[in-house]
């Protein structure tokens, strides 16, 4: 007979021996009993119903019973019924409603806040409760995790006088031991009149679940010293919770807790590898790596037999130590003793490998298993994603789904890694995220941040969203992996919006959320949103973090707050490469060269070392300043550092050798670089242009084209350069229609440009002058300005007066065309006119752009402007213009007065020329530099025609080499002759 049929089958006969008098509620109690005890829910249910056809429904014991019953059974629902439907309610009645609502309150949080309004209802109906009405409302705040609750509670039974009863004091405890509030908790604790081993547990479990292993050890010591005895749970609980202790306090107690445990007997193995064991774990936790090591070679000595425990423990220690031979004799001995065949072992093994990045040593022992568990396939998958082997990490997944084994979250997790870095990772991770959808693994956080991860990189917001979207329970990682994804997707406005919702929310950002946030406010260059973020930084005490520091040194450089960035570079105590590498980038992107370089030799100084993009972005610096002896070094120091087979840093360093003058070492370091990318045939054809070699860059191009290198956009702008500066426009007109016809490059404003200057150099100054008028867009200010100036240098003052006339309207405050405008007056005797430009700038308060020369002499800048007498030695300096003036007029230079641009006697004109910027700072270098060195003097400007005159003759009759860089090109003048051959 089935288990209901049987009890009401016993009760049924009740009722017919005994129909005259109703069935007394022991009766019914003693089955509601039984239902209760084996949670039969139907047998309950079947009892009330004979309940109510009884007559017995009013009964306020059987009514509480029910309530019971229905609550153990798990039926919420019915017992709500119950208690709607019954008229005069007692305490005892509400306690079993809301004891009904504590046990559900796990799957529905609903239930929690009903819960506390049904207590509510209580006291305003009845008024008094008992402590077995607290009982279930603090086990609603616990499992509901309702600190505001427990804390109302706790003020509710202060004013009942309920406090210090052992079974409330003990529950509050218990709520706030599990609520991370370990100070409250002790307060209550320590107040309590009775106290027993539970309780001293339950405040020895808070304590180690915080982290808090000192306030553990020190608890359990008074613990022992109370007259307790700690039980094998409180031993268990501190030494397998507690990960690391302090050397010297935490060390002395945890071989306390371990004397205690076996002076009582706790373990029930005594054996020797046990005890060693037992020994090498204390010094496993309190992160001692070396000491497991001594300890098992103590242990070798003695000839104590080790077992599979004794390597797992070893091999942890070895992990930590990042000693790859040391790893290896492990492996020997497990090899030697057979233990290597345990599956733990082996999982060890792999994991030990790729803990030290030796990935192809992982592989081998996993290859070699005999037995594999799905450890050793999550550990394998894992380190092939982490060690950039992607593919392989996937090929592996694939032959675990092959060998019939269900993978978990771990399993996806670390495959999903790794298709995140794979072109077609995208459809793969589709496919896992079916899988995870079908097996319920979507709910994992981990996966959830994978496939969030995968998908942001893949370009798919979208599908990252809704994962996002349908996460019911907040979790940081999903947050933190979205705002990266909005930020990879250039939308940093959604990742700060995300941000502030975290902050709005009340919930606690972790190191990845502040440095992801400071990195949106970068990217959008709001530097007070980013000031405000950083001083959330510091509030949460992450200002010593090196992930989040390196994160806002980053914000503040993006920004241009470069006083910031150095305050928090700074702060930093052991700043990395990365950090360094950042405030030397940041000083470059900001304009600050010079402070650059000197970081560079604070870093070097510091004993970090550079890497490679270190040294590109040095290099860059040296180029900005024209450094060529700062950048030799840097050269030798690349070299030195075994970096020189990087593409970037062989690309920098031909381009620094061009950009300061240098071009001869420039095209010999292009040679020696076996492997040539776009980017380095692109740096030396625009080295090539900007000296003026067009015959070389030509040359240059057509190689690169026998040798496979489809040229770019860049590539045109180089050849089409070096056609301007020779004034080979028919070759320029060439390469132009080049571009779209052969190669299918579309010409931009760059090209135009190129071939604007070309037209205009070469004197063809209308017909520049239609290029610009047929452009498929408008022409830059830049592009006019050019014009401009080769009108100036042609004396053609109508179509002068014309694109100045589209210059002004452009820019109507750049003071260059207001000026070259006077010099096409001046240059045609219109001294009216130029004045009246003149006079325009005056009106408008626009300043000219001062001309001014550097030279670089034994690694310091000297700086000089027209009539300069600042520099210390003015007064030699001004001699030696006078001597060289006087030697080159001898040898034939006549000065050309026609540069002074002035309504003054030629006399006065000639004086003048004299003391141009250029010419100060060669006087200076000639005093300066070593006889037979080169002098490299760079203007800002470009070099007029008197004083390019004169330098031809002063290389000359000085037997120097001198290279000029203006603001159009190089010039190599060598025994009174310019590279340029007088065009440029």
């Amino acid at each position: 007979m089935p288990y209901v049929q049987r009890h009401l089958h016993k009760i049924g006969s009740s009722i017919t021996l005994s129909s005259a008098s109703p069935l007394s509620s022991s009766q019914w109690f003693s089955v509601l009993r039984t239902a209760i005890s084996t949670h039969n829910l139907l047998l309950g249910k079947c009892t009330h119903a004979r309940i109510i056809v009884s007559g017995s429904a009013g009964d306020h014991f059987l009514t509480n019973n029910l309530l019971t019953m229905y609550s153990k059974c798990g039926s919420l629902s019915s017992a709500r019924q119950v208690f709607d439907v019954t008229p005069d309610r007692d305490l005892v009645t509400w306690n079993s409603i809301l004891g009904a609502y504590a046990a559900s309150v796990d799957s529905n949080d609903g239930n929690a806040q009903e819960g506390f309004h049904l207590f509510r209802h209580l006291r305003a109906s009845l008024g008094s409760t008992n402590k077995m009405t607290l009982a279930p409302v603090l086990k609603l705040c616990l499992n509901s995790g309702s600190l505001w609750a427990a804390e109302g509670i706790h003020g509710y039974a202060i004013k009942i006088g309920l406090v210090w009863d052992v079974f409330v004091s003990g529950a509050l405890v218990n709520v706030y031991s599990k609520c991370g509030r370990m100070r409250n908790a002790r307060l209550l604790f320590d107040g309590m009149r009775e106290r027993d081993v539970v309780l001293w547990n339950m405040m020895l479990k808070g304590y180690v679940q915080l982290g808090h292993e000192k306030e553990a050890f020190q608890f359990f010591s008074e613990f022992h010293q109370s007259g307790f005895r700690p039980d094998e749970f409180s031993v268990h609980l501190l030494l397998n919770g507690v990960s690391e202790v302090n050397e010297v306090e935490g060390k002395w107690y945890a071989d306390q807790v371990q004397a205690y445990a076996t002076k009582l007997s706790l373990s029930d193995d005594n054996s020797d590898a046990f005890c060693w064991n037992k020994k090498l774990s204390e010094y496993l936790r309190a992160g001692d790596n070396w000491g497991v090591l001594d300890c098992f070679v103590n242990m070798n000595g003695l000839n104590v037999d080790y077992d599979d425990v004794t390597l797992l423990v070893v091999l942890s220690a070895v992990a930590g130590t990042d000693d790859i031979e040391l790893g290896k004799q492990v492996h020997g001995i497990a090899v030697k003793s057979g233990l290597d065949l345990e599956v733990s072992v082996g999982n060890s093994l792999i994991n030990m490998y790729s803990k030290m990045d030796c990935v192809y040593f992982a592989r081998e022992v996993f290859n070699e298993m005999k037995q594999l568990d799905l450890i050793s396939w999550n550990s394998m998958i894992s380190s092939c994603a982490e060690s950039g082997l992607e593919e392989e990490s996937v090929s592996l997944y694939v032959d675990l789904l092959h060998e019939d084994l269900k993978p978990d979250h771990f399993t996806l997790t670390g495959v999903l890694r790794a298709c995140s870095l794979l072109i077609d990772g995208l459809n793969i991770s589709r496919q896992i995220h079916v899988h995870a959808l079908k097996t319920g693994h979507i709910a994992d956080r981990f996966v959830a941040t994978a496939l969030i991860d995968v998908y942001s990189k893949g370009g798919k917001m979208e599908e990252a969203e809704l994962i996002f979207q349908n996460r019911d329970d907040f979790d940081l990682a999903c947050w933190n992996a979205m705002m990266f994804g909005y930020i990879i997707s250039d939308d940093s406005n959604k990742a700060l919006d995300l941000f502030s919702l975290i902050h709005r929310s009340g919930e606690k950002s972790d190191q990845i959320t502040l440095a992801t946030a400071t990195k949106a406010c970068g990217c959008l260059v709001l530097l007070d949103q980013g000031k405000q973020i950083h001083a959330l930084v510091i509030k949460a005490g992450f200002d010593s973090d090196l992930y989040v520091n390196s994160g806002t040194l980053d914000m503040y450089i993006k920004c241009g707050d470069m006083a910031n960035a150095g305050v928090v570079f700074k702060s930093m105590s052991a700043p990395d490469d990365v950090a360094w590498t950042s405030m030397i980038s940041g000083c470059v992107e900001n304009g600050k060269e010079d402070q650059a370089l000197s970081t560079y030799h604070q870093m070097r100084q510091s004993g970090v070392m550079p890497d490679e993009y270190t040294f590109a972005t040095l290099i860059k610096a040296s180029s900005c300043i024209i450094a060529l002896e700062q950048g030799r070094q840097l050269h030798a120091n690349v070299i030195k550092l075994d970096c020189f087979s990087d593409p970037f840093v062989g690309t920098s360093l031909v381009d620094m050798y061009a950009k300061c003058g240098n071009i001869e070492d420039a095209y010999r370091l292009f040679k020696n670089i076996s492997a040539r990318k776009i980017a380095l045939w692109n740096a030396m054809l625009v080295g090539l242009a900007q000296h003026g070699n067009a015959e070389e860059a030509i040359n240059l191009f057509k190689s690169m084209k026998s040798h496979g290198i489809e040229p770019d956009r860049v590539s045109f702008v180089g050849i089409l350069s070096a056609c301007s500066h020779a004034g080979l426009t028919s070759e320029a007109y060439k390469y132009f229609h080049s571009m779209s016809k052969d190669y299918g490059i579309e010409p931009e404003i760059e090209h135009y440009s190129c071939l604007v200057d070309a037209l205009g150099r070469a004197g063809l100054v209308q017909e520049a002058d239609k290029v610009i008028e047929s452009m498929p867009f408008k022409a830059s200010a830049s592009m006019n300005r050019a014009l401009l100036g080769a009108c100036r240098i042609q004396g053609d003052v109508e179509t002068g007066k014309r694109v100045a006339a589209r210059l002004f309207s452009q820019e109507p405050f750049d003071p260059a065309a207001y000026v070259l405008l006077s010099n096409i007056y001046a240059s045609a005797n219109l001294w009216d006119d130029a004045n009246n430009a003149r006079k325009m700038m005056k009106m408008k308060n626009i300043k000219k752009d001062p001309g001014f020369s550097w030279i670089d002499v034994k690694n310091k800048l000297h700086l000089f402007v027209v009539d300069d007498q600042s520099h210390p030695q003015a007064d030699i300096i001004y001699d030696k213009v006078e001597e060289m003036m006087k030697t080159i007029r001898e040898e034939g230079y006549v000065p050309e007065t026609e540069f002074v641009l002035l309504d003054v006697e030629d006399e006065e004109k000639e004086r003048s020329l004299y003391y141009h910027s250029e010419k100060l700072a060669i006087a200076y270098g000639l005093i300066s530099a070593p006889p037979s060195t080169t002098i490299r003097v760079i203007k800002n400007l470009r070099v007029c025609g008197d004083c390019h005159n004169a330098i031809k003759f002063i290389s000359k009759v000085s037997d120097r080499e001198i290279v000029l860089r203006d603001a159009n090109r190089f010039h190599h003048f060598r025994d009174g002759v310019c590279s340029c051959g007088d065009y440029w």
